[in-house]
């Protein structure tokens, strides 16, 4: 961790790309906030985990925060430079990842390789099964939520299973606008570099609307994908609740992913930690991770670890 922060300091760095998987990100997120460079951020578990501490660091250091996510990417884009005031409503796609036509004793059951084989998008392990248990939606519902400011009832998911248009932004006269490419991080990665300038000739396939018809959208299967109701709620109540959730989505994950729980266990074990580890101290580092540890904690007694 000392070398990310290391890294991240650097006084010839401007921009730090920040896609680091889970909790790890954070230090080096504060870190070069404080010192007022660009974070293209594509580790989401900083916000999720510390999304007040993040933007205070960035208003105090100077430093600016731009997604890499390819929802908060497009919902920045839709936005552009329109003030927030006329934004009524964020609208994030999610793919439904590998289960969206399975039943829910299905899915309780399924394997690591049936949660690895995405429909859509090529991803590394641990965010390809948040992604099969939309867990990963939930974490980026409340990045949306810290890096727009829009309240989390303004905030909606919709599945919408070809992954090309990426989110939409309703304003408040009933104008919706969306951003659509093809389901590649290149495009977001370059916007977040270049942000508010476009890269030129970047290979990325444009997208052709006839070639990749129909476009098709449905509502979340909620009580069939619990982890992402979940993350929300988790969202709402706030304090230490986020951090607590993504700390034990990420060790429940990994616990799967070694063979020691089923895939219904993730969503049993989050709750858990989340009812267990209501209440803890939240407004600093400090306490953050101290959350982040007791949510651990609390999830390997519960693998038997």
């Amino acid at each position: 961790m000392d070398c990310l922060v290391a890294a991240a300091s650097r006084d010839d760095v401007d921009i730090v790309l920040n896609a680091v998987v889970g909790a790890a990100g954070l230090d080096a997120t504060l870190a070069a906030l404080a010192r007022g460079k660009r974070v293209a951020l594509a580790n989401k578990e900083t916000l999720v985990m510390g999304g007040a501490l993040v933007t205070e660091a960035a208003r105090r250091g100077g430093g600016e925060i731009v997604p890499v996510d390819s929802e908060h990417s497009a919902i920045l884009q839709c936005i552009g430079s329109r003030p927030m005031s006329e934004v009524r409503r964020l609208v994030l796609t999610a793919s439904g990842g590998p289960f969206r036509g399975w039943t829910r004793e299905r899915i309780e059951g399924a394997t690591v390789s049936d949660a690895l084989r995405h429909p859509t998008w090529q991803m590394g392990r641990k965010i390809t099964v948040d992604s099969a248990s939309l867990a990963n939606k939930a974490l980026e519902v409340i990045e949306a939520h810290h890096l727009f400011g829009v309240p989390y009832d303004r905030i909606e998911v919709v599945v919408h299973p070809q992954s090309i248009v990426h989110s939409f932004v309703e304003f408040i006269d009933g104008s919706t606008v969306a951003q659509m490419g093809v389901p590649s991080m290149e495009l977001p990665v370059l916007y977040a570099l270049t942000h508010p300038e476009r890269a030129h000739d970047t290979g990325v396939p444009p997208y052709d609307p006839t070639e990749l018809s129909p476009l098709t959208f449905e509502k979340v299967r909620w009580d069939d994908f619990p982890a992402l109701r979940l993350g929300i709620e988790a969202g709402r109540r706030g304090g230490s609740q986020p951090a607590v959730y993504n700390a034990a989505n990420e060790e429940a994950v990994a616990h799967f992913l070694e063979g020691r729980i089923p895939f219904g266990g993730i969503p049993r074990a989050i709750a858990s930690a989340l009812e267990a580890l209501d209440g803890m101290a939240s407004g600093t580092l400090d306490a953050l991770r101290s959350a982040d540890r007791a949510a651990r904690t609390h999830v390997r007694e519960m693998a038997g670890c």
